[in-house]
């Protein structure tokens, strides 16, 4: 966009608001407006097209504090004028000429210093305010570079055999509808970066992005960790002691037979390979994590045996390491 079109552009206009809104009225303004014409409800219908794209032309100057300062600064020089070069028409000198005491161009501004438009009014448009010889009376302003839009945050709530599996989620950003894939493995608080789903770029630029943040609905049995899936897996004294083949489900509700080594204590890791969630690039496997469950209410006969087990195991001391290594 050139500094000609911000002359000729009331960008409050096209939003339908006051040249003092505030940014909660410009916001409010934009997403109405942007509700109404947006391609997605107008299917084949140009002008709306056409409107949307002003809307967000608009948006996203009036929306950029430093953006918008100049924008106004250049209207009320212009007072909707125009900048033309040459004998015919209005010049700079009639547009300023209040500014410069009447001096003509490559004159001295009134105060008797030297210079001219390009010193006094470059810093507006980044130096970029000349004409084909580097001054005024040429072909006016030369656009300014492609810029990137800025991002948005978002954030979505799913469940978590979506979280496992991936889905794609609908989503309301700023009066547009945005379609995101999320991908297999997210976890819980994870940010997701979506590109060219942000604020419009300016002058050409490329969009923004979206930063999704997601939220997963927690699972009784399972959780997330990477590509694998962990879980707590309870088994019985007698079945850590002298081993067993115990059944463990994975995710989905069916079941695997696993075998328990003799002598498996609580917090050993069962690995089961290929049950874990499939990504793009990997398949995860789940863990599981043993916890040796111990009976609250002993039988008559339970309790003798379990006596009978401490009487035949006395003299073994478990914690003598233990103790050995706080000393350290």
């Amino acid at each position: 966009m050139t500094g000609q079109d911000w002359l000729e552009k009331d960008f409050y206009a096209t939003l339908g608001v006051s040249k003092d809104a505030s940014d909660a009225d410009i916001k409010k303004a934009y997403r109405k407006l942007a509700r109404q014409h947006h391609p997605d409800h107008n299917q084949g219908d140009t002008k709306a097209e056409a409107k949307f794209k002003e809307i967000g032309e608009a948006y996203a100057v009036l929306s950029d504090k430093e953006q918008r300062s100049q924008y106004d600064a250049i209207r009320s020089m212009g007072a909707g004028g125009r900048f033309t070069g040459g004998s015919g028409g209005a010049g700079f000198e009639d547009m300023f000429g209040g500014m410069f005491g009447g001096a003509q161009h490559g004159g001295a501004p009134r105060g008797g210093s030297s210079g001219n438009f390009d010193d006094i009014l470059g810093g507006l448009f980044g130096g970029g305010f000349a004409g084909q010889n580097g001054n005024f009376g040429g072909t006016g302003f030369r656009a300014a570079p492609p810029q990137q839009g800025s991002d948005i945050s978002a954030s979505t709530t799913m469940p978590f055999r979506s979280a496992v599996l991936g889905t794609e989620v609908t989503l309301n950003v700023e009066g547009r509808t945005v379609k995101a894939r999320i991908p297999a493995g997210v976890r819980d608080g994870q940010k997701i970066r979506i590109p060219g789903k942000g604020r419009p770029g300016m002058n050409g630029g490329p969009a923004g992005n979206l930063v999704l943040t997601i939220s997963v609905t927690p699972h009784p049995v399972f959780t997330i960790d990477g590509a694998n899936l962990r879980m707590t897996l309870p088994v019985t004294f007698d079945e850590a002691a002298l081993g067993a083949q115990v059944s463990v489900p994975i995710f989905g509700g069916e079941t695997v037979k696993v075998k328990i080594a003799a002598g498996t204590s609580s917090g050993k890791v069962l690995r089961i390979k290929g049950r874990g969630i499939k990504t793009s690039k990997t398949t995860g496997d789940l863990l599981a994590t043993v916890q040796v469950a111990v009976p609250q209410n002993l039988t008559r006969e339970a309790r003798e045996a379990v006596e009978a087990f401490r009487k035949a195991t006395e003299g073994t001391d478990i914690r003598g390491d233990l103790v050995t290594q706080a000393k350290e």
